[in-house]
């Protein structure tokens, strides 16, 4: 499933720099520019919250 573009060029993360997210279709996940956090994308919908986020290091 794929995201919106128009969501995406909207969606920043989360945290207080609200930096640009890019998409990974094959992951369905975001990923902030800046932190670099990892935000799933289940059943098509962004899950924008930082407790569940995770980092780049950690596994799935």
């Amino acid at each position: 499933m794929s995201l919106d573009p128009q969501l995406l060029e909207i969606l920043a993360c989360p945290d207080t720099h609200h930096a640009p997210l890019t998409y990974d279709p094959a992951a369905q996940a975001l990923t902030c520019t800046e932190c670099g956090l990892i935000f799933e994308v289940r059943d098509g919908i962004p899950v924008l919250l930082l407790d569940e986020a995770r980092r780049p290091e950690e596994r799935v």
